[in-house]
């Protein structure tokens, strides 16, 4: 099992542990939801890992705003003065687990031990002849006119 793991979030990479508390730009995921993200890379006990193929889950806590910016804006002896804020929309996680297995590992391995049960079918949906249009031709071209060599004549 690794005892860090790197994931990337947002287009930027964070270093978590287990119990780690991150706040991050806004997720579309809704508040006390899991999510996994993806894991970059693994490490811990003298051993990183670049391809892991293991699966970080990560609670969403809260969605805060972040601390206030000011902004300021002045020229020199122009009166010229604008000041506006900014407060960044962010998103609380908290690290779960790091070392599950993936989904996708996991549900191959699964596989072969359930008993395969075939699916009911469900009733055909009748299928309208829907003819496509005729497609357009292109317009004629006129001949390409013949000029005579002076020569000829």
């Amino acid at each position: 099992m690794a005892d860090y793991a790197i994931i990337s979030l947002g287009g930027k990479q964070y270093r978590v542990r287990e119990g780690d508390r991150l706040l991050v730009d806004r997720l579309p995921t809704g508040e006390g939801k899991t999510f996994h993200p993806d894991v970059l890379f693994t490490g811990g006990n003298g051993k990183p890992n670049l391809s892991p193929r293991i699966q970080v889950t990560a609670k969403v806590v809260g969605s805060p705003l972040g601390k206030k910016i000011r902004i300021g804006k002045y020229k020199a002896k122009k009166g010229y003065r604008r000041h506006t804020g900014f407060r960044a929309k962010l998103t609380e996680i908290e690290i779960q687990s790091i070392g599950a297995r993936s989904s996708s590992s996991a549900a191959k391995k699964e596989e072969p031990k359930a008993a395969a049960k075939p699916k009911p079918r469900a009733a055909a949906k009748p299928r309208a002849a829907a003819k496509k249009p005729a497609a357009r031709k292109a317009p004629a071209r006129k001949p390409a006119t013949r000029t005579t060599s002076p020569e000829k004549k």
